[in-house]
């Protein structure tokens, strides 16, 4: 079994940790189940947040029974005192327990740190007084804050997309993370669906000693897959490296990674996904991409509002206004050769 430490933190787990963003849009007992064979089955770390509505709760069900053989992140977005406490109180009820392994400021368009105007940081440093956490982590899509994150000294973890299509600059953080010997976790290790091939995937993060790879699970079958590597795991072959290639040919660029942070639209639109339509429709199987709901999804680019509130929210900074138009017209000329 293959495993990975987090940097100062001395946490040791499996490779595979469980990102637990997909198992809200499930239900109670299917989420339960699926968690509960994780565990079972050799997965000791769980990846939450408190933006991801339900699934502290589902967790919270699946593993207070073994509370002491797991560890568990949860994540807050708060930017003020009140609410990180409240946020904190919240997490810790869900998820059953009286402390959270590694707590995580969600995605900040800035670094906290102490005697900055937020009061954050030092409230980590509080709850870490107190035993409620007892390891302090930061998100991020912006290679800035990150790459601040990590001079700072500050952090014991840095969660950021970490995939095949990494750049150097990407790469780059991974490196700096080993030399301030600061834990690596990686999200978005299939680009939010856009790579499909999860062997190709794992063999990726495999080359990277200091990285654990949370992989987005909603369905028995996507785990098995990943609890598959846990006795076999997949290495770089040429077969590997020659898809890896391929794939990094025809998506690196300007695309939507469907990382969600442009949501909500005013005009309704389901932006994480209709971005990327193109894309998507190319790469699996394209009946769900057809279907009438999926249209109607597609068609409410037609009534958007070219307020750039999306644009401004991009961690990317892509043009996304543009990009939904793209794709859109990409969309109907499928529906035009289409036959129903």
């Amino acid at each position: 079994m293959e495993t990975v430490r987090l940097g100062k933190t001395e946490i040791v787990v499996n490779k595979n940790g469980f990102g637990a963003l997909p198992i809200q849009r499930i239900s109670d007992e299917e989420a339960v189940k699926i968690v509960r064979t994780a565990y079972d089955r050799g997965v000791n770390f769980f990846d939450t947040a408190r933006f991801y509505t339900d699934s502290e709760h589902k967790l919270g069900l699946a593993l207070s029974d073994v509370r002491d053989k797991i560890y568990i992140a949860s994540k807050t977005a708060a930017v003020t005192p009140e609410a990180f406490w409240k946020d904190l109180e919240t997490t810790l009820t869900n998820l059953k327990t009286d402390h959270l392994d590694i707590y995580q400021f969600h995605n900040p368009s800035f670094c906290p740190k102490p005697g900055d105007e937020s009061g954050v940081y030092e409230c980590m440093l509080e709850a870490k007084k107190q035993g409620k956490i007892r390891h302090i982590g930061i998100t991020n899509h912006r290679l800035a804050v990150a790459n601040e994150a990590i001079e700072s000294g500050l952090y014991e973890t840095l969660q950021f997309p970490f995939c095949y299509l990494a750049t150097e600059d990407d790469i780059a953080l991974v490196k700096a993370c080993k030399e301030k010997d600061m834990g690596f976790i990686a999200m978005k290790a299939l680009s939010g669906g856009l790579i499909t091939n999860s062997a190709a995937a794992y063999a990726f993060e495999a080359q990277f000693d200091n990285v654990l790879p949370i992989w987005g699970v909603q369905r028995m079958s996507e785990l098995e897959e990943f609890l598959s590597y846990i006795a076999c795991p997949p290495t770089m072959t040429e077969e590997i490296r020659s898809l890896i290639e391929k794939d990094r040919k025809e998506l690196m660029g300007e695309f939507c990674r469907g990382c969600g942070y442009c949501m909500p639209c005013p005009a309704g639109i389901e932006i994480n996904n209709c971005a990327r339509m193109s894309l998507m429709i190319r790469r699996a199987p394209s009946a769900a991409q057809l279907t009438p709901e999926m249209q109607a999804k597609m068609m409410k680019i037609e009534e958007c509002l070219h307020c750039n509130k999306c644009m401004s929210k991009c961690p990317y900074h892509l043009n996304t206004p543009e990009l939904l138009a793209k794709n859109l017209k990409d969309y109907k000329e499928i529906l035009a050769g289409k036959e129903y």
